[in-house]
């Protein structure tokens, strides 16, 4: 006998995952406690083995997820004096699931006086038929510190990438320090051309913020070039940061030129 779904399974099914995970780090002492590491819906947290003063999370995924029509949040805060660094286990892919409606995948970081944040999570899949609106809004005091990696994968092995609309708001002090918007995949128009990321199928960005930045920061540098490398520029922004962007042929390309930038920066 087949038994009809009932309205709530129906519209579970037609609104998705509704999911919200919270880290909150305290300075202690000489040290970073966690008082709040609260998973949710598809995220689990795990508490790492801390470095001398730093607290690490790493984000494991506990179900496929953002499928279409999931709503799903992370909300991070490093508190006055904390040093927080968080991680994923693995890449996030993102699929088309059960309804055309898009899934959404908001990022929410807040790092206070004296704090710094490390978030650097795993590549982001975009598969085929897939339709992602992500967003990444961060909220940093005068005298925090940010360091930020992104990166993000247009279409697994010899398929075509889905939609993927991302926008990355950056408030420092109460100013607004960045505001940039992408969107790649059908629809979208030229992401496809010279001008964007002419035929590449990887894009990643490194974000620095640090106070240390507003007295001396790093000029213009471009990285890569060559055949099958991809290309990354290091551009300074008005206030104490810089911006790394790289769009390369593939993932392990990508990589090594983000990995070549965060050298860079670390070096200075």
């Amino acid at each position: 006998m087949t038994v009809a779904p009932t309205r709530p399974a129906r519209e579970a099914e037609r609104l998705g995952v509704r999911a919200t995970a919270r880290i909150t780090a305290t300075a202690v002492g000489g040290a970073t406690a966690l008082p709040v590491l609260c998973g949710d819906g598809p995220f689990e947290l795990r508490r790492g083995r801390s470095y001398g003063k730093q607290a690490r999370v790493c984000v494991l995924g506990a179900m496929s997820a953002p499928l279409g029509g999931d709503r799903l949040r992370i909300e991070a805060t490093a508190e006055q004096g904390a040093d927080l660094r968080v991680t994923s286990a693995a890449a996030t892919v993102a699929l088309r699931g059960p309804t055309p409606e898009h899934a959404a995948y908001d990022v929410r970081l807040t790092v206070a006086e004296g704090a710094r944040l490390h978030w650097l999570p795993k590549p982001l899949i975009s598969a085929a038929r897939s339709n992602l609106r992500q967003s990444c809004v961060i909220d940093l005091a005068a005298t925090a510190r940010l360091v930020l990696r992104e990166e993000q994968v247009l279409g697994r092995a010899n398929e075509p990438p889905g939609r993927l609309t991302g926008r990355l708001t950056v408030r420092h002090d109460g100013r607004l320090l960045l505001d940039q918007q992408t969107e790649y995949g059908p629809g979208a128009p030229s992401w496809d051309g010279p001008a964007v990321l002419g035929g590449h199928r990887a894009v990643g960005q490194l974000l620095v913020v640090d106070p240390a930045f507003a007295e001396e920061r790093p000029g213009v540098r471009l990285f890569g070039g060559g055949l099958g490398a991809g290309e990354a520029v290091l551009t300074p922004l008005t206030g104490p940061a810089i911006l790394v962007t790289a769009v390369a042929p593939d993932p392990l390309a990508l990589c090594r030129l983000l990995d070549a930038a965060s050298s860079r920066v670390a070096g200075l």
